[in-house]
């Protein structure tokens, strides 16, 4: 999978490309990001992107030619053109289903605003897919496009050890309810041990008390995500909802 990323500021993602999984996945050559400064599309010896707003106002507004032509040009290097994604609060939340929506696409180009945002022909002429991370605003769609690249990329064929690690994230198609708890050596730290479930060698009972310690937090946590999984099976609903008593005790 390729990710072609249109900033302003290239240099940000130096140290990200670097680490963990996305640089393996990089060297073995199943992901491919490329980086493209903006300003090299710029018309003047300055090379200036941005300009003040008409009818006034604070800050800048980037120019509808420069990114216009970046995004262009960026589209017509390779095969296939991309789909492009313009990181921006007023865009559609970016969620796992809209995660597992973009990874399937071969090519991603992801375009970073900066100052006051894009020109507004930039969204007329170039018809992105706008995504937002959250309610909040960032100094810019750098970090935005970190979390694009960081999630999409556990997506792709190959980049995680275990394939089947992903399935029973949070958030996951199908897997409305959050991440069971997950423990590890030792056993028992400062009072706390692993529950004895874990330890069995029952795979039905550990998967049992997983999904019961799931449902437990979603409720606890996340209620939300139980009130409108309005397709949930009967028996993955809290006892409550199923009309009786849930003899396990699914605490946490």
């Amino acid at each position: 999978m390729r990710f072609d990323v249109l900033t302003l500021f290239p240099e940000i993602f130096s140290g990200y490309l670097t680490q963990s999984l996305l640089k393996l996945a990089i060297e073995r050559r199943i992901v491919d990001v490329q980086l493209h400064d903006i300003r090299q599309w710029a018309h003047d010896k300055h090379h200036q992107v941005d300009d003040r707003p008409f009818g006034g106002g604070p800050g800048m507004v980037l120019k509808v030619d420069v990114v216009v032509e970046a995004v262009e040009a960026v589209r017509a290097a390779t095969v296939p053109p991309g789909r492009l994604v313009l990181l921006t609060p007023q865009g559609r939340r970016l969620t796992q289903p809209v995660i597992e929506e973009l990874a399937a696409e071969p090519r991603l180009l992801l375009l970073c605003g900066r100052y006051e945002g894009f020109d507004e022909r930039v969204h007329q002429l170039l018809e992105p897919d706008e995504v937002s991370i959250g309610d909040y605003i960032l100094g810019g769609g750098e970090v935005a496009a970190m979390v694009l690249v960081d999630a999409v990329v556990r997506l792709v064929p190959g980049v995680l050890g275990a394939e089947e690690s992903s399935h029973d994230d949070s958030f996951s198609t199908g897997n409305r309810l959050l991440e069971f708890p997950q423990y590890t050596r030792p056993r028992e730290y400062r009072g706390l041990a692993v529950p004895e479930v874990l330890l069995s060698g029952d795979h039905g009972a550990v998967a049992r008390w997983r999904q019961e310690q799931s449902l437990a937090r979603t409720q606890a946590r996340r209620a939300d995500l139980l009130e409108s999984n309005t397709h949930q099976p009967n028996e993955q609903r809290p006892a409550a909802e199923r009309g009786g008593s849930d003899e396990k005790g699914s605490t946490q």
